[in-house]
Order: structure tokens, then C-alpha cells, then sequence
């Protein structure tokens, strides 16, 4: 017999597991690491990679990111559309595996998968945790233009 926290769990999880699959295309061929956006290809994350994108200035995503994260999912297919436009253009993103790459999870103080932190060089401006909503995803990533 299922309790109703259960069943209220199962009724907010399902979505989020629909909206993963729905993303699973976006994630095909992308591992942790860095790109700008003309394709979705990731080089590995390295924090002298990092530096080098700070110290240039650079506008910086670094998704702290779970394989198995439905939210994660879920943010895929957003980001890469937002980070398709012209305004996003020069963004570096870093994907950071929350299970592998515990060191940098740590150095970037993330406490969960699906944290999203947005720096314009070497100052953080902004983070989210858990958001799916494209306006305000769009908004994080303005700060860092």
C-alpha cells in the first residue's frame, strides 16, 4: 500500500523523469568539461582550464551535473537553446560530474546536482540550484554577459 507522501513524491517525480528522457537527446555525445556553444561537444574540466577562462575575462556557466539527475535532464535542452542565441554566444560552460569530480563539487561549495553558477570572469555572479524555468535560466546567464 503506498502512503501519500509517496504517492505525492511519485506525482512531482514523474514529471521530472519525462522531462529527463525528453533531454536525453540534448545530453548524447557530451561529457564534463568545457565548450562554447556552435556544437554541444565538451572538453574535460580541468581548474587550469577554469583559470585560464577566468583570467581571459570570460563569461562562465559551470553546471554541476548528475547522469542520472532528472532535473539535470531537464536543464539540457533549455541551456542548449539559450546558449545557441547570439547573446550567449561566448559563454564557457564547464560541466562538472557530481559523482566523479567530488574535488571540484566541493571547491565550487555546490551541495547538490543541478546547481547552476554563472561567473564574468573571476567573480561569481550569480547560482541556482534546481531550476528549470527558462526565464529565470536566462536571467543567471545575463549576469554573466
Amino acid at each position: 500500500m503506498f502512503t501519500r507522501r509517496f504517492t505525492l513524491a511519485f506525482a512531482i517525480a514523474l514529471p521530472l523523469a519525462a522531462a529527463a528522457f525528453a533531454g536525453a537527446s540534448a545530453l548524447a555525445g557530451t561529457e564534463h568539461g568545457a565548450t562554447t556553444h556552435a556544437a554541444t561537444d565538451h572538453a574535460a574540466y580541468t581548474p587550469a582550464a577554469f583559470a585560464d577562462a577566468q583570467k581571459a575575462g570570460k563569461p562562465i556557466l559551470v553546471e554541476i551535473h548528475a547522469s542520472w539527475c532528472p532535473v539535470c535532464a531537464a536543464q539540457a535542452p533549455i541551456l542548449g537553446e539559450l546558449l545557441a542565441t547570439p547573446k550567449f554566444k561566448d559563454v564557457v560552460v564547464f560541466r562538472v560530474d557530481f559523482d566523479s569530480q567530488k574535488d571540484a563539487v566541493k571547491a565550487f561549495g555546490a551541495r547538490s546536482q543541478s546547481t547552476l553558477i554563472v561567473y564574468k570572469g573571476k567573480t561569481e555572479e550569480g547560482r541556482s540550484v534546481g531550476d528549470t524555468a527558462k526565464p529565470s535560466i536566462e536571467a543567471l546567464l545575463a549576469k554573466g554577459v
